[in-house]
């Protein structure tokens, strides 16, 4: 789930605006609710909570109910969605809750590093959009549109022959995935630690489809703290003449690791969980904070990590331990 980009992960950031909800809470804004988005009972989290009681390890087990009683993103990366998104989509319908997905196969997603990933081509692609849309059917749900698949071909990390046909995908599947009445669409945008100025995201974001999606994410795997992420999805909004967006707050909660370079953003040591998931806001521009990275997975082989996307319960109990706000 890391997104290693051919840009430096971490750089200076704008000035920040005061946020609805501070940055490193473990818990929704003051006065919301319960969340409606859909707990994911066979997460990493979960599984090794239950493990770790079985092994006596009560305290560790308790701490780490921080992230596995929390509502995650089902990350959808490659071979076909549909059995893995039905099967989920049942649970989240018999819970009466909203499931939120992450969509990660676009073809040359990983820009022709190894191990690349993606569909082996545009057909193949929009079979899988087409899959993944079908097995979400009438369930409430919430999908990210292919985190940095828009930041890489703003940062030349894409070979440019493949910008025009990938903003065409990224449109396509928005279009394909809004037929479905009850799903709401956000495109990645990257972030401010990725693309330093808001503005350079605008047209292309417009090619990829913005207009007839929900809005965009922000800082998908990434550290920058919300008021930071707040302020630079707002110059987006504003530039492109309004606009929702959401934010992932599932490692900010002390913000980014400081200096190291693209260092900072592999595995940082003494970080922690942010605002909990939630779509009560209390900001009319932010529909949610949602934790789309699933804390605990490896961002790569850095600081005694196993492969990225592999499960990393010491590094998950870390991010647990530190979490403010949290019972």
């Amino acid at each position: 789930m890391a997104l290693p980009g051919c840009a430096d992960d971490e750089r200076p950031a704008a000035a920040p605006a005061p946020a609805p909800a501070a940055a490193g809470s473990g818990a929704p804004p003051a006065g919301s609710g319960a969340s409606p988005l859909w707990v994911d009972p066979r997460s990493e989290a979960a599984r090794q909570v239950a493990a770790w009681e079985a092994q006596g390890r009560y305290g560790d087990a308790q701490v780490l109910r921080r992230i596995a009683d929390r509502p995650l993103a089902l990350w959808l990366t490659g071979a076909d969605p549909g059995p893995g998104v039905r099967r989920a989509a049942a649970a989240a319908r018999a819970a009466r809750q909203t499931l939120v997905l992450t969509a990660h196969h676009i073809p040359y997603r990983d820009c022709g590093q190894h191990p690349a990933g993606g569909a082996r081509d545009a057909r193949a692609y929009r079979g899988w959009i087409a899959a993944l849309a079908e097995g979400i059917g009438d369930t409430r749900a919430l999908v990210v549109l292919e985190p940095g698949a828009v930041a890489r071909v703003v940062d030349g990390c894409t070979a440019p022959e493949h910008g025009a046909e990938r903003y065409r995908l990224l449109s396509e599947a928005v279009d394909r995935l809004k037929k479905n009445r009850n799903t709401k669409v956000y495109l990645d945008a990257g972030g401010p630690a990725w693309i330093p100025d808001p503005r350079d995201l605008v047209e292309p974001l417009r090619k990829a489809g913005l207009a007839r999606a929900d809005g965009f994410a922000l800082n998908v795997s990434g550290f920058q703290p919300d008021a930071t992420v707040r302020e630079y999805g707002a110059r987006i909004s504003e530039a492109a003449g309004g606009g929702h967006f959401v934010l992932d707050t599932s490692r900010n909660g002390d913000g980014p690791l400081p200096g190291e370079g693209k260092q900072a953003a592999c595995n940082p040591p003494g970080r922690s969980l942010g605002v909990a998931p939630t779509t009560d806001t209390g900001d009319p521009l932010v529909d949610a904070y949602l934790w789309v990275n699933r804390p605990g997975t490896s961002d790569g082989p850095c600081r005694g990590g196993p492969a990225a996307g592999r499960w990393w319960p010491e590094y998950a109990l870390g991010l647990a331990r530190r979490a403010k706000g949290t019972p």
